[in-house]
C-alpha cells in the first residue's frame, strides 16, 4: 500500500470499528445524530487547520475532509445496508486516501512529485478496483444460491471476468507509476528503463 495513504485508511478503519456499536437497523434519529457529529467533528478539525500555512493547511483541510467523506458513507451503509452501500463507502475510503495523498505530493517537486501524484492515483485505482470486484463477485454469489445450474456457470463467469477485469486495472495504474519514474532518467538509461516495464507489465 502507498504509505502515502495509510493515515486515511486507518481513519476510515477507526470510523468503522466505531460503527459497530450502533445496531443493524439504524433508526432514523440516531443516523440524523450521527450525522450531526460528523459536521461537529468536520468544523472542529478545520478550526484546528486554522493556524497552519501553505501546503500544511491543505493537506490539514484535507485530511478533515477525508474524514467526513468517510464517515458518511460508512454511516450511511449502516442505515441502509445493502451490497451497494458498502461498495460505495469503499470508493469513498479509496477517493479519501487520493485526495490527502494529492495534497502530500505538493511537498515535492519535479519528478519526485509526478511521481508522487502517480502512486497515488495508482493506489485509488487499486482500491477501487477491488471495491469493484467485490461488489460484482458478492452479486454474482447472490445469483448462485438462489439460481439453477446455469445461473451458477453465469456467476463463476462473472467473478472470473470480474478478478481479470481488477487485475487489468491495477497492472495499468503501476505500469503508470513506473513509467513515470524512468522520466528521471535521459537518453539510452531512459529508454532502458521503459522497455523494462513494459516488459515487466506485458505492454508492446
Amino acid at each position: 500500500m502507498n504509505p502515502l495513504n495509510i493515515r486515511v485508511l486507518a481513519l476510515g478503519i477507526g470510523l468503522a470499528s466505531v460503527s459497530c456499536v450502533f445496531a443493524q437497523d439504524m433508526s432514523k434519529s440516531a443516523y440524523k445524530a450521527s450525522e450531526e457529529k460528523l459536521e461537529v467533528e468536520y468544523k472542529a478539525a478545520k478550526r484546528a487547520c486554522a493556524p497552519l500555512k501553505a501546503n500544511p493547511y491543505d493537506i490539514c483541510l484535507a485530511e478533515a475532509k477525508a474524514k467526513q467523506k468517510i464517515g458518511k458513507a460508512d454511516l450511511y451503509a449502516m442505515y441502509r445496508p445493502s451490497e451497494r452501500n458498502r461498495y460505495n463507502a469503499s470508493v469513498a475510503k479509496a477517493n479519501a486516501a487520493y485526495s490527502v495523498a494529492i495534497e502530500k505530493c505538493d511537498e515535492s517537486s519535479g519528478n519526485a512529485k509526478d511521481v508522487c501524484r502517480k502512486e497515488a492515483s495508482s493506489a485509488q485505482v487499486t482500491a477501487t478496483a477491488d471495491a469493484k470486484a467485490k461488489h460484482k463477485i458478492d452479486k454474482a454469489d447472490l445469483k448462485a444460491v438462489s439460481g439453477s445450474a446455469d445461473a451458477r456457470v453465469a456467476a463463476t463467469k462473472d467473478k472470473a471476468e470480474a478478478r481479470r477485469e481488477a487485475t487489468d486495472e491495477k497492472k495499468d495504474a503501476a505500469y503508470a507509476v513506473e513509467k513515470e519514474k524512468c522520466d528521471s532518467a535521459s537518453g539510452d538509461a531512459k529508454d532502458k528503463c521503459i522497455a523494462q516495464a513494459k516488459a515487466r507489465f506485458g505492454k508492446s
